[in-house]
């Protein structure tokens, strides 16, 4: 009995170990959203700063700038980026314009920038993603899902998901299917080509879903309930961690074998096997509210919060 009490210690601080960041990339202003491509990480500052960050090299390699605007005291201030992408050499980003709440939607490429959505547009976009090079898949605050032509610059489609306030969307791999997660709690499962709703994932999480990912099969959402959950599409069973504090950010590995949650108060990442519901590790080092989870792979993660500071862990 002492040698499998001493075998489960020691078992548990192996796989439920506490493990600082391996990297720390400092930026100019706060990181408000971040993609991983290969080992290029792209990065949307409230600076008005786009930043690409080459990870084998350990340097900036890139930054776009936007011009600057006035707030609604009339002071001029950064445009805060909140949303990025990158496809085929080419950069998305959102930005605020300072006006009624609504955004502007940029495409950079070969060195030059352009506004392809204006004010004028009256758009309350939160997030946006390439479906391809020449389309993109929007979410609005009133969570309504667009997919939008960017050469002749108008929605395809404009799909109202739910009656709550929108929070985030996550594709999967082959940008066929998107998640979008809402203030509800239930999370909209969509075909991208035609915006119909292919189910709805619910009974989980009974509040503001902050964050969602989406890999395989496998949808996870971050709770304000305090519910780090997890959804299989195809039966739209689930189940779920729970936290100590609202959860603010969630991320699954490239396999969806593993889940990442902010999981407390300390701005801590628990991550653990989905099958077994086991704590792998907690990685700690996070200074502020999370708000980006990446894994890179299996065992490589990529973190950003409020702050000045992106953050690499490597669990083993």
């Amino acid at each position: 009995m002492i040698k499998i009490l001493v075998l489960l210690i020691f078992s548990l601080g192996v796989f439920a170990g506490v493990i600082e960041p391996l990297k720390q990339i400092k930026i100019d202003g706060n990181a408000k959203d971040i993609i991983l491509i290969d080992d290029t990480l792209f990065i949307a500052s409230d600076a008005g700063k786009v930043l690409t960050y080459d990870i084998d090299k350990d340097k900036m390699t890139k930054e776009i700038s936007i011009p600057t605007i006035k707030d609604f005291m009339g002071d001029v201030i950064p445009a805060k980026i909140f949303s990025v992408d990158f496809l085929d050499g080419r950069y998305l980003f959102l930005s605020d314009s300072g006006q009624g709440g609504y955004s502007n939607l940029w495409i950079h490429e070969d060195n030059k920038t352009k506004q392809i959505i204006t004010p004028a547009y009256k758009g309350a976009i939160i997030k946006a993603r390439f479906i391809d090079k020449n389309h993109a898949l929007l979410g609005f605050l009133g969570d309504e899902a667009v997919l939008y032509d960017l050469v002749h610059k108008k929605n395809i489609y404009r799909v109202q998901l739910d009656p709550s306030k929108f929070s985030d969307f996550a594709l999967n791999d082959d940008k066929t299917k998107a998640a979008y997660g809402c203030e509800s709690g239930a999370i909209s499962v969509i075909d991208v080509k035609s915006g119909k709703v292919i189910k709805k994932l619910k009974g989980i999480n009974k509040d503001n879903v902050y964050k969602v990912a989406f890999k395989k099969d496998t949808v996870a959402g971050a709770g304000q309930d305090r519910r780090g959950s997890f959804y299989d599409l195809s039966s739209g069973k689930g189940d779920f961690f729970e936290g100590s504090f609202l959860i603010y950010a969630t991320a699954l590995s490239p396999s969806a074998k593993r889940a990442a949650f902010a999981m407390d108060e300390n701005n801590d990442i628990t991550v653990y096997d989905i099958s077994s519901k086991s704590k792998i590790a907690v990685l700690k080092g996070q200074k502020s509210t999370l708000n980006s989870i990446i894994f890179q792979d299996e065992d490589t993660i990529f973190s950003a919060s409020d702050d000045d500071t992106v953050m690499m862990w490597k669990l083993k």
